[in-house]
């Protein structure tokens, strides 16, 4: 057991709900799905920032922070593969949980409240990121623990960004789409789900487990 790492508390007030201890007991049981699942969300997060770089060009701000965080999220992801290949675990094509999917069908159409919900949602992202990062960190070994414990300080910086950015680009108090989106998310990272992912809730059942931990084996 690893010395734990306590949730920032500006995340814990900002997420609606924590993280269920039961997702935190099947993320430690299957660990090679979890981590190439965290693969691809730092290939998605890259992926993201890029999409609001060229989107919106002319927000100066938005464009200089998305290029930086883009190029920290492909930094992640090569640690992470770099971490996979150390451990044996063969990487293979995982379905896409319902989180982000979920939370993009909610943004809205029209400008500037699209780019406002993009930016809230990559905020919710990097926010529940960070927390399960925090509670992983107590359970994991100790070179796994080390690396996740270094992720936190980014992640929380992510979460910063994207929120200062979305209350620019809004103009206005968000204080009302935030707890709005924020109640989906919340109900997202926690209610059962049908397979573990990094954005996942609970799964409800450990069948997906033993398949995983078999396809892995």
């Amino acid at each position: 057991m690893n010395a734990g790492k306590q949730v920032p508390q500006e995340i814990a007030e900002f997420l609606q709900q924590p993280t269920p201890a039961t997702w935190v007991d099947a993320a430690v049981r299957d660990l090679p799905t979890l981590m190439i699942d965290h693969a691809n969300c730092e290939k998605k997060a890259a992926a993201t920032a890029l999409s609001l770089l060229f989107r919106y060009a002319d927000d100066a701000r938005l464009c200089d922070r998305m290029s930086r965080l883009a190029r920290e999220e492909l930094r992640h992801y090569e640690q992470v593969t770099r971490l996979l290949r150390r451990r044996g675990i063969v990487h293979r094509s995982l379905s896409a949980s319902r989180y982000a999917q979920a939370l993009h069908e909610k943004l809205r159409s029209e400008e500037p409240g699209r780019r406002v919900d993009i930016l809230i949602v990559g905020a919710y992202i990097e926010a529940r990121s960070c927390e399960r990062f925090a509670l992983l960190v107590p359970e994991l070994d100790e070179e796994l623990a080390r690396f996740y414990s270094g992720l936190l300080a980014a992640e929380s910086r992510h979460f910063r960004h994207y929120l200062a950015l979305a209350e620019q680009s809004a103009g206005h108090s968000i204080a009302a789409r935030v707890a709005e989106l924020g109640e989906l998310e919340a109900g997202l990272a926690t209610k059962p789900d049908s397979k573990l992912r990094f954005h996942s809730g609970p799964p409800e059942r450990d069948g997906e487990l033993l398949r995983n931990l078999s396809a892995a084996s």
